[in-house]
């Protein structure tokens, strides 16, 4: 497991399912027990399909746990859609968000789904106080169809926030709770959910689609990857997108100090923020903060980046109290802004993917559930093409250029030395990489002295990992690749665990002991 929990993952209802076992027929197959996937699924059930879900480990204990559960606009701003992709696609843009929030608001009114889902005003601030941008952002989304108000401040903050646009009809919510029901309405119509059951492979059988896991096989018609990062396409989506580590705190504040509202800003870093009840702390409210994003695996140690947003809660939150959460968790980072969301490029017809939620995975990976729910069908969807997985980064080709030769800069970790000379170096309860020759070792001590090595090259394509002290994981700075302390895969694209290695003696630091020649003392393993 990873190194910190969220508000949701304290506070969640468990659901108990089983593993798979022996062959089970699907009209469709989904893999990923998040947002993305139990959507997918629930919407499909509605359509009368059997339907297959395989989590790897527990619903939501992937992103969507980790997430700040924002209904909110998308990352990239609606004036940058619009120059990028064109009004008509803009106002395409504007009407998927929506009608994302309109989906979601209508499976928890019509299966009575208890996830706090909250109607909200939303409002975008400039960090350095530029109003231009402010309005060229509210006239864009305007011109989107979006109902929006230019404001010359944030209501009810207690900061100068400057001018900002109000977006109407946003919302919140519970993740995990949603998912809990989500689950349940899939159960009650005839769908099977199988947890720890990851899938290794997908391959095409004569008319049918088989996918394998540890414990048996789904045989389905169709199959979707809604694994945040799919694992099926090894190339040609993560030339596409690259992982980014995000970051959030829990700060106390006293009740009815701040308002019920989603707020970010245009800063960089930039922040965002929205407000949870607390049932822990009576008279409170826990104010959600997130940011201060980075490329997985390209920060030594991330921990300063929850002093960071601490820092900023502080400055503008005068009456914040105790800082009571801190987690972190992915997004998958688009070229060109959009998400991929459709057939996936170059494999079966009948294989789909939902990634590259950018930030806003709750919206699009609904969105996304909705166009494969249709391509799924045989029916036409209005955003299918827009988000077509196999479009070219054509808009936002610099962006793509300068990702692509980071990600290449990072294949040069072989050729730098390793952290440390032994594993003696290592404390309890952290990680470091070891050279062996050419090769580099990952190896952890855990909190009994016990050592655990393994190979440091990623089972995606070979990057090194890094240890991550944050969230005590070996993090792959090239594709996005997080494996836990012992090597097990957390997010993709890998899909298999790092490979076990022994460490000789002088990697161990064995000593002899004193006294006895030729015995030595072997740490615990």
């Amino acid at each position: 497991m990873e190194g910190s929990l969220s508000i949701w993952a304290k506070t969640a209802p468990t659901v108990a399912l089983p593993e798979l076992s022996g062959e089970v027929q699907a009209d469709t197959c989904v893999i990923g027990g998040g947002i993305a996937g139990l959507t997918t699924a629930y919407l499909l059930s509605l359509e009368g399909q059997r339907v297959v879900v395989l989590e790897a480990r527990e619903l939501g204990s992937g992103e969507t746990g980790r997430t700040t559960a924002h209904l909110m606009p998308p990352d990239e701003w609606y004036h940058g859609i619009e120059r990028d992709f064109g009004s008509v696609n803009a106002r395409l843009v504007a009407a998927g968000q929506m009608a994302a929030i309109d989906q979601v608001a209508t499976i928890v009114g019509s299966e009575g789904i208890d996830c706090d889902f909250e109607r909200l005003d939303g409002y975008l601030y400039s960090a350095t106080g530029a109003a231009e941008a402010i309005r060229l952002e509210c006239e864009a989304a305007t011109r989107a169809g979006l109902e929006t108000e230019l404001m010359p401040q944030v209501p009810g903050l207690p900061f100068e926030s400057g001018s900002c646009v109000r977006f109407a009809q946003l919302a919140q919510f519970h993740p995990l709770k949603y998912l809990a029901g989500l689950s349940g309405c899939i159960r009650r119509r005839d769908g099977r959910i199988f947890c720890g059951s990851r899938a290794t492979s997908i391959d095409r059988v004569g008319e049918r689609l088989h996918v394998d896991a540890a414990g048996g096989r789904v045989v389905a018609r169709s199959v979707v990857v809604a694994t945040n990062s799919p694992f099926n396409n090894r190339v040609v989506l993560h030339t596409k997108q690259s992982g980014y580590r995000t970051y959030v705190i829990g700060v106390e504040v006293p009740r009815g100090s701040v308002p019920r509202m989603l707020l970010w800003d245009t800063g960089d870093p930039y922040y965002y923020v929205r407000l949870e009840s607390s049932a822990a702390s009576p008279g409170h409210d826990v104010l959600v903060v997130g940011g201060c994003d980075h490329k997985v695996g390209q920060d030594h140690d991330p921990r300063h980046r929850h002093d960071q947003l601490e820092a900023w809660v502080r400055q503008h939150f005068p009456m914040a109290g105790a800082v009571t959460l801190r987690w972190s968790g992915e997004v998958m980072e688009p070229a060109d802004g959009l998400p991929f969301l459709g057939r996936n490029p170059m494999d079966d017809n009948h294989v789909y993917v939902i990634s590259g939620d950018s930030g806003t995975g709750m919206m699009n990976c609904t969105l996304g559930a909705m166009i494969v729910r249709d391509l799924v069908m045989g029916r036409e969807n209005p955003w299918a093409d827009l988000y077509a997985p196999s479009r070219k980064p054509f808009q936002g080709v610099t962006e793509f250029m300068q990702e692509q030769v980071n990600t290449l800069a990072q294949y040069g970790d072989w050729l730098r030395g390793g952290e440390v000379e032994s594993a003696v170096e290592i404390a309890p309860g952290h990680g470091a990489i070891l050279n062996r020759g050419a090769k580099k070792l990952a190896v952890y001590r855990d909190d009994g002295g016990g050592l655990h090595a393994m190979s440091a090259a990623c089972t995606h394509l070979g990057c090194a990992v890094s240890w991550n002290p944050a969230e005590h994981s070996w993090d792959c700075p090239c594709h996005g690749s997080r494996f836990s302390a012992d090597g097990s895969v957390l997010h993709g694209p890998a899909n298999t665990a790092l490979a076990a290695e022994e460490l000789d003696d002088d990697e161990a630091g064995i000593q002899p002991v004193p006294g006895q020649r030729g015995s030595i003392e072997r740490p615990p393993r």
